[in-house]
């Protein structure tokens, strides 16, 4: 949806393992009877996302993030075995930076694949329509950040799926 309520009442009803382990698991099974290697990625609640199902889609081979992520006791770090890559925005309210913090501090313990970028932007740096407050928070399109993010996740993709 484009509009603004009807997905913050869509994102807080979703069940986020259910749609990590069925749809996004699904899709990656479904793709990888056709092709060698699967990438998953996602925005928002899509980069949530994306970081759960490298926990419960181990065919899976990388994925990356755009300024989303899970409540941290939903990551089982154990089970990440691919490579992730995570787009921030430091000034995001959805997403708070200090949860990244925490976010990164949990895959270093770990030893996970994982590389983190920050960017001195708003919400939602990367949507081309993005302007302006809503009710989670303050979004901004940048297109520098959104070029360089977009740049770097070619670039991740390209080595991790060939």
């Amino acid at each position: 949806t484009v509009e603004a309520e009807e997905a913050h009442h869509l994102m807080s009803s979703l069940k986020f393992g259910e749609a990590a382990t069925q749809d996004v698991r699904g899709a990656v099974q479904f793709l990888k009877a056709r092709c060698p290697k699967v990438g998953v990625t996602g925005f928002c609640m899509g980069g949530a996302l994306t970081i759960l199902s490298l926990t419960m889609a181990p065919e899976a081979d990388a994925g990356v993030s755009w300024y989303g992520l899970p409540p941290l006791e939903f990551i089982d770090t154990g089970k990440l075995k691919a490579p992730l890559m995570g787009h921030w925005a430091t000034q995001d309210g959805a997403f708070p930076i200090a949860s990244v913090d925490a976010l990164d501090e949990k895959l270093k313990a770990a030893g996970v694949d994982y590389t983190g970028h920050r960017y001195l932007a708003y919400h939602a740096f990367a949507n081309e329509t993005a302007s302006g407050r809503n009710r989670i928070s303050v979004t901004q399109y940048d297109a520098a950040w959104a070029q360089l993010a977009y740049d770097r996740t070619m670039r991740f993709f390209g080595l991790e799926l060939g």
